[in-house]
This record gives structure tokens, C-alpha cells and sequence, in this order.
């Protein structure tokens, strides 16, 4: 065989440059590593082959977990929205929730840019064939046309291209999304170095050209007036343009029994796709099959940017034959008349068993080889952004021997996404969700920075001015707490008429205006009218310093809770433990503990099989341990 000579010799090496991708991609070259990212289409970067929107229901908190680590999504969204609405304001704070719909193409577009003009950072087009391993440590790749690149630590972000195929009805494509090139060698690499691999599937809707709708009986929704940033870095007005409506419309009887009438067409109930796919974001058929006793469906009407007629149908992805997709699509109100620009399909492709990767989704069995996103088995572009961002940093810090950045589940969303999917793992696309979290009241989206941005700054991602910042914000949120504790509100008549203009029982003596803010009924908005010395501060200061206040009882809490967690995290277990030697543990705790390898007893606690009474075992055995190297 002739010899292959070098194509290049890197830091890092990225195989793919979706949301996952290009964060671990930034995250490296940022930090000063040399770094290639391969795509397999160059005009695929970024891309959103599903919906075209960033955030929500705690996809939104992970968004600005991202940034106040210093990654890209969130400066890149607000740069490209079209509309931009905070959700479940309804709700408590904890589970407010940023929401910013797309334009798709700008989206992908400013994200090329970026990454074309980082330092340090390579963007190739090519496809990853094979892993180059040596002595259980990776060494490089190969590409499809037998080019050799070299690495000190590879990051596979392939999301959904690995061996993929779309299908609808009849109709089967060797293709990844939007009809771009599969990626068709590396899998049998994964497996030839001993990588478990499952079969996943997702979907997505038709696109329907917006000329041939009836927007009058649809329902608009329209954006919010008062825009929030997703970074930090932004100021509301810097952003702040017009916004394009999206619209509501439902599916019905007649919808409901075309689909049913036609189950025996779609590849998902005939039994001709293999891969798993989302509870949490089911296609048309579905539900229509699992909630039978539902009249209608919400659909939502969502623009795929200002410069192209095509709109996204949200709620109605699919796999059946296109003549049955457009014939159902044409009994919802305002569809009547719609014509296709593309249609629904499913998607199939190969994933991996994420419980093979440790808290640092570097693989257990491969040194510096990590993983993230969808070839994790996740779902979404924010989920696959965050663990991104994560494998990036903790691939530098491999090459450099430093110890790798885990975040906990008290610490982040992003924290709690890793943990759950290494720990348990998932034997369907996993999707985050604010329910997740144990510690919702301290993991709010509006104080992200407030959690990550020291942990960003130290990790080389955040420069000395954000920083700056940052200390400068905390330092006036500190001042405007201490001055609402200190204040004394009297009981003048001007004070008696606004509490009882806002239904607030009348004072009978003076009061800390903390103890007035604390009422559930008023606001520091509204108490500006009876707070006569308050200072002009930026929206960002006054509300983190209210809402620490207004809930601090709850968050005390909660923090209470994590100091509990945190004993049990900080017990920690060598990776040499051989679980089976350990008397009085049961076999089957044995196994996954051996399987997981825990870093922790917290962590080993939340392994399914491993019970409380296995646990105690657990803690009695590292008592005589620790009792036999202290003699």
C-alpha cells in the first residue's frame, strides 16, 4: 500500500459543523489551539434543517448558559431574530424561557462568517471516514478521499449524518437533512474501536410557500415590545427591530381522519423505520394515534426569514406520502389553497450510547477522543450547542493535562443535561426540559452570567472587558439590594393611596421597603412611585436585585438543598474501583456502577439499577478505605 502522507497537523479536529460543531470549534481556537472543523457540505454550517427558531422552555436557559461561558449562539441569534418573545411569563421566574424565531439562512450565514475569521480556526469541507487510534488514544482522522489529518484530541459532532436516510411513504433517500450528502463511513470506524452505536429518528414538517396562504384565519402572534437579549454582552435597544408575525391555526376532524385512514402508509407504522424517535416532539401521525380523544392540534405558522416566502408548519412534521401530506395540510384553516416547497420527512440515523463518555464527554475508552451533541443521542440545536461548547474547552484542557470542566447539576442546565445523559443515558432522542432540573429557582435564565461568566472567564472564553463588566453589574445589583434593605417606607397619605390603589393591605407603621417588595401583589416597577430615592439603573441591575429579594426565601432553600447535593459530589470514587469485589453491593449495582464508572457518590446515586441501600453500602466501604490508608 502506498504510503499516505499528513494533510495537516492540529490541536483539535471537529468532524462537523452544526450548532455542535461550531461551538466546540470556537471554544478550541479561542483558547489558542490550532483547530480544523470539517463539514460535509461547507453550505450545511449552522444550518437549521428543522425548526427555524433559537430557545424556549429551557432550551432558552441553556442559550444563555452558553453565552455567559463566552460561546456564540446567543450573540449569533440576537444578531438574526425575526421575532423574539420570553415565555411562561405566566409562571414563576424559574421557568421564564427566551424564545427568538430565526431567519435561517442570516443565521447560518453570520456563523460561517464568525468561524471563517477566528483565529487559530480551519473550515474545511470533507467527510470523516475513519479514526486514526493508537494504544486507546486517538491520534487523527482520515477523510472519504484517503487525506490524513493529525490531532492531539478529535470532537465528533456529526448530528444527524451518520448513515442517515429520509423517508416519506414509499419514498426512501440515502441522504442527511435537506437532502445534503450522508455520512456514510464513519460509523464502522466507531465500531471497529469498540463504540456502541443506536439508531435514532426525528422529523420534520413541510414547508408551504407563503403566497399560497390565508393569513385571515389564522390568529397572529406577534413578538414582545420590551426585547431581551439572549447575550449578555446586549443592550435591548442594540438590538431592537422590527418584527415579523408568526400565526396559530389548528388541525381538526377531517385532518385527523385522512391521517388515520392512511397509518398504513406511513414508514413509521409499517414498520420500515428502525430508529427511535422523540416522545417529546412526535410527528402529526403520532399524535393524532396517542391523544384520540383530542378535537384539534395547535399549529404554528413560523416565517424562515425576511428575504424567502417559505414558512415552517410547527406541529405538523411527518412521514407519510407527500399526496396524503398535502391532502391533510389542505384541511387546516388558512392551508386550503397551500402549495409545498419541500416535503415532511423522518430522518434516521446513527448515534451513540452516551453512557460511554464521561462528565466531560470525553469517551472512557479512548483518550481525547468527546463527544456532543445529536451524536450523543440529544435533540435540538441548543442542547448539541451546549455540549459543544463543553467538549471544546475539555479538549484543550486534555491537550494541556488540566483538569477537564464538568458543571454540576446545581450549577447550570447545561450541568444537568450532561449528567442525565452520561448517567443514564437515553434510549431515545433526549430534549431538555426545565422539569429536569432540581434547582429551577437558582438556574434561571436571567442570571446565567451571574453563575458561569467567573467559570468562563477562567476557562479563557471571556476577555478582561466582558469581565470587567460583569464585576461592575454584580457590584451594582449588591449596592441596589443593600439599599432596598436599608430603606424605611412611612405611612404618609400618599403611601396609603398607592397600596390601596394596588390592592396592598394599608401600613399601620414604617416599613423596609424589602418587606414591601416581598408582597406578591407589588412590583419594584410600581413601588418607584412611593421609593423617592431611587437611582437610575439599567433594567438588567434592578431586576436581579428584586427578584434575589422578592424570592429569597425559596432560593435559601433551594441552596440548602445544593449544599446537601454537594456533600454526596464531593465524596469522590478513584476510576480503578472494581464495583464486583465490594461485598453486600447487589450484582446488577455492580455492573452499571463498573459500566458508568461514577466520579462520585452523588454521581453514582443517580445511575438506574444502583438503589439508596447500595449507596450505603457504598459510603461504609470508602469509610474502611479511608480508615485503612489513614493507619
Amino acid at each position: 500500500m502506498a504510503e499516505k502522507y499528513e494533510a495537516g497537523n492540529f490541536g483539535v479536529i471537529v468532524i462537523g459543523g452544526g450548532h455542535a460543531g461550531c461551538e466546540a470549534a470556537l471554544a478550541s481556537a479561542r483558547s489558542g489551539v490550532e483547530t480544523i472543523m470539517f463539514a460535509i457540505n461547507l453550505d450545511s454550517i449552522a444550518m437549521m434543517p428543522c425548526n427555524p427558531s433559537i430557545g424556549g422552555s429551557s432550551k432558552g436557559h441553556l442559550v444563555r448558559e452558553i453565552d455567559a461561558l463566552g460561546g456564540e449562539m446567543g450573540k449569533n441569534i440576537d444578531k438574526t431574530f425575526i421575532q423574539t418573545k420570553m415565555l411562561n411569563t405566566a409562571k414563576g421566574p424559574a421557568v421564564y424561557s427566551l424564545r427568538a424565531q430565526a431567519d435561517k439562512t442570516a443565521y447560518k450565514n453570520e456563523m460561517k462568517k464568525t468561524l471563517e475569521n477566528t483565529e487559530n480556526l480551519t473550515v474545511r469541507e470533507g467527510e470523516i471516514v475513519s479514526l486514526i487510534v493508537d494504544g486507546g488514544e486517538v491520534k487523527g482522522v482520515e477523510t472519504l478521499s484517503g487525506a490524513v489529518y493529525r490531532a492531539q484530541a478529535v470532537i465528533i459532532a456529526a448530528g444527524t449524518y451518520l448513515k442517515a436516510r429520509c423517508l416519506y411513504g414509499e419514498t426512501i433517500i440515502q441522504c442527511g437533512p435537506n437532502g445534503l450528502k450522508a455520512a456514510s463511513g464513519l460509523s464502522q470506524s466507531l465500531i471497529d474501536n469498540g463504540i456502541k452505536l443506536y439508531r435514532f429518528k426525528t422529523g420534520t414538517p413541510a414547508r408551504i410557500d407563503g403566497k399560497s396562504v390565508d393569513f385571515s384565519k389564522m390568529t397572529p402572534q406577534y413578538g414582545d415590545g420590551d426585547i431581551v437579549p439572549f447575550s449578555f454582552t446586549n443592550r435591548a435597544e442594540d438590538i431592537a427591530r422590527e418584527q415579523i408575525p408568526c400565526y396559530l391555526t389548528y388541525t381538526n376532524e377531517r385532518t385527523h381522519e385522512i391521517i388515520r385512514d392512511n397509518l398504513h402508509r406511513s414508514p413509521l407504522y409499517a414498520g420500515v423505520i428502525e430508529g427511535t424517535g422523540p416522545r417529546y416532539c412526535p410527528s402529526i401521525e403520532d399524535k393524532v394515534v396517542r391523544f384520540s380523544d383530542k378535537a384539534r392540534h395547535q399549529i404554528f405558522v413560523e416565517p424562515e426569514g425576511e428575504n424567502t416566502n417559505e414558512l415552517y408548519i410547527q406541529g405538523m412534521s411527518s412521514s407519510l406520502p407527500e399526496d396524503v401530506q398535502i391532502a391533510l395540510y389542505r384541511t387546516v384553516p388558512g392551508l386550503e389553497n397551500c402549495r409545498f416547497t419541500r416535503t415532511a420527512y423522518a430522518i434516521e440515523y446513527d448515534c451513540i450510547d452516551a453512557t460511554q463518555l464521561k462528565l466531560s464527554l470525553e469517551f472512557k475508552n479512548i483518550k481525547g477522543l468527546f463527544g456532543a451533541g445529536q451524536f450523543n443521542g440529544t435533540s435540538g440545536y441548543e442542547e448539541a450547542a451546549a455540549q459543544g461548547l463543553i467538549a471544546g474547552i475539555n479538549a484543550v484542557r486534555h491537550i494541556r493535562g488540566e483538569k477537564p470542566l464538568i458543571l454540576d447539576r446545581s450549577q447550570a442546565y447545561i450541568g444537568v443535561l450532561i449528567d442525565d445523559i452520561v448517567t443514564k443515558g437515553s434510549r431515545e432522542p433526549y430534549r431538555m426540559m426545565t422539569s429536569r432540573a432540581e434547582y429551577r429557582l437558582l438556574l434561571r435564565q436571567d442570571n446565567a452570567d451571574e453563575r458561569l461568566t467567573p467559570i468562563g472567564y477562567e476557562a479563557g472564553l471571556i476577555g478582561e472587558e466582558r469581565y470587567g463588566a460583569f464585576l461592575e453589574k454584580e457590584k451594582a445589583i449588591s449596592k441596589e439590594k443593600e439599599r432596598i434593605y436599608k430603606t424605611v417606607i412611612t405611612p404618609g397619605a400618599e403611601v396609603q393611596a398607592f397600596l390601596e390603589r394596588n390592592n396592598s393591605a394599608p401600613l399601620k407603621s414604617g416599613i423596609k421597603l424589602y418587606e414591601l417588595l416581598r408582597r406578591p401583589e407589588l412590583t419594584y416597577e410600581a413601588l418607584g412611585e412611593i421609593d423617592a430615592d431611587r437611582p437610575s439603573l439599567s433594567r438588567e441591575v434592578w431586576e436581579q436585585a428584586a427578584l434575589q429579594i422578592k424570592y429569597e426565601g425559596y432560593i435559601n432553600q433551594q441552596a440548602q438543598r445544593v449544599e446537601q447535593f454537594k456533600k454526596l459530589e464531593k465524596r469522590l470514587l478513584p476510576d480503578s474501583l472494581d464495583y464486583s469485589s465490594i461485598k453486600g453491593l447487589r450484582i446488577e449495582a455492580a455492573q452499571k456502577l463498573n459500566e458508568i464508572k461514577p466520579n462520585s457518590i452523588g454521581h453514582a446515586s443517580r445511575i438506574a439499577g444502583v438503589s439508596p441501600a447500595d449507596i450505603s453500602v457504598l459510603l461504609i466501604y470508602m469509610e474502611q478505605m479511608k480508615g485503612r490508608n489513614d493507619e
